[in-house]
């Protein structure tokens, strides 16, 4: 479940001013960025006179931090830009289009919405050769182009979404003094995470912490468990299948993925405070067992920002670390990474708004936003040593290293399966329901939406 992607503020909204008032963080020709990226671009663009409206859903820093990108392409263009961001993005954006009043450019969250905005005409097709370009410029790079890809008014399929800013949430959490201490490595493949899972526990200690609590939304570090499984025991057809329920819960290869996240949750011996604990442990609790002295576990698998929840001073890359989440080596199902991130979409067509599209295109343009905090790229043509820290940098490569991305599958289905019935299941499996029977629940929720 995509719960940390937004950062949210207490206001409604937050109004930036355009960026041409500002200086540029970094001065051209300085540093290790792409600087002939960025030239070529300012010789070849003027859209002195033009606005661009531009409303998101990132606030506070991170607004700041893409009105600092936008500095760039307002010295590169004349072109005048301004930024909305907003926590209620998902209701306004619609509420505007129906208007006739929507921004030039919208950032979604997360596809699903862009779809449906897309299927009633309220967005404008970004094109087969931007669709080219990322597909070949993009690690994973068809997946991203499928993930922004979507049917029109007349049900003909084309590229809306460019995504820029993803997440990462194929990652194994762990202490490397611990790890150190007992002699254990850091697995490369599936197999070999479940041999070091046995091993700790055949030395008498407890690999995993693992919590599902999260109040209303309990159940939801779960789903991100079983959506990992899937992408690495199916091909990513039968991820999509999933969810768009094509093949219902109860298939067999759903079924069987909920079985693998058992195989390590309900297991009294692989987690920490055993089985039962599972569902009640608040998952922003779960971590701290990595820490404790003896350690309570040896692994935690979370995305990206759960180093917010780790104890003060904690250095992430020295105090605590991370791996990617293998793929078996016996699928041969390459490097999947399944995570979640924000794309952009046109929704009132202009030639300074094609502009800006172009523009994050750029190697430069990516590459000012890795210099600041909160950002990842999939591109392949960045420098990443400009990445602001060494963590970022390696959740960098994990992206690049991906053969596949999928999205959080809970994300793109409906609202009383992907946060509720899945959540719920979950706990109830983890309680000690069958997987055939959580699925057939789950599957029920869906077809009583239909």
């Amino acid at each position: 479940m995509n719960k940390m992607l937004l950062t949210s503020a207490a206001a409604l909204a937050l109004t930036l001013g355009a960026a041409n008032a500002q200086e540029l963080m970094f001065t051209p020709g300085e540093g290790d960025f792409n600087w002939e990226s960025y030239e070529a671009f300012k010789s070849s663009n003027d859209f002195s006179g033009q606005s661009v409206t531009i409303a998101g859903p990132w606030l506070a820093g991170e607004a700041e931090s893409f009105e600092n990108l936008i500095a760039y392409f307002e010295e590169a263009t004349g072109a005048d830009v301004s930024y909305v961001g907003s926590d209620s993005l998902e209701q306004q954006i619609v509420i505007d289009a129906e208007a006739g009043s929507a921004p030039n450019i919208a950032v979604f969250p997360q596809p699903g919405l862009a779809k449906t905005m897309a299927a009633r005409g309220f967005l404008s097709p970004l094109g087969s050769d931007a669709a080219s370009w990322v597909a070949e410029n993009y690690a994973a790079g068809e997946s991203w182009v499928d993930l922004g890809t979507y049917p029109d008014e007349s049900g003909e399929e084309q590229f809306y979404g460019f995504f820029f800013n993803v997440n990462v949430k194929s990652l194994v959490w762990y202490v490397p003094e611990n790890f150190e201490d007992a002699g254990y490595e850091v697995p490369e493949t599936m197999e070999e995470l479940k041999a070091l899972t046995e091993q700790i526990a055949a030395d008498g200690e407890t690999p995993w912490c693992i919590g599902l609590g999260s109040g209303g939304a309990t159940g939801w570090p779960a789903t991100d468990w079983v959506e990992d499984m899937m992408l690495r025991t199916q091909p990513p057809s039968v991820y999509d299948q999933w969810v768009a329920n094509e093949i219902p819960f109860t298939d067999p290869a759903v079924v069987g993925a909920i079985e693998e996240f058992g195989w390590f949750a309900r297991n009294d011996d692989f987690v920490a405070g055993g089985a039962d604990a599972v569902s009640t442990v608040d998952f922003r609790d779960s971590p701290k067992g990595l820490f404790s002295s003896p350690p309570q576990c040896y692994l935690h698998r979370q995305a990206s920002f759960i180093p917010a929840y780790f104890p003060d001073g904690t250095v992430v890359g020295r105090d605590a670390d991370f791996f990617y989440f293998p793929a078996y080596s016996e699928n041969d199902l390459g490097t999947p990474v399944l995570g979640a991130g924000t794309l952009l979409g046109i929704t009132d067509d202009s030639e300074a708004t094609r502009g800006f599209i172009e523009f994050l295109k750029t190697p430069l343009a990516h590459e000012v936003m890795m210099a600041q905090p909160g950002f990842l790229t999939p591109y392949k043509e960045v420098d990443s040593a400009n990445y602001i820290n060494d963590t970022q940098r390696a959740l960098g490569d994990v992206l690049l290293g991906a053969t596949t991305f999928r999205f959080d599958a809970s994300d793109l289905m409906p609202g009383g399966v992907g946060a509720g019935s899945f959540w719920t299941g979950m706990v109830d499996y983890s309680g000690g329901e069958s997987a055939e029977e959580v699925a057939d629940a789950i599957q029920q929720s869906w077809d009583a939406l239909k």
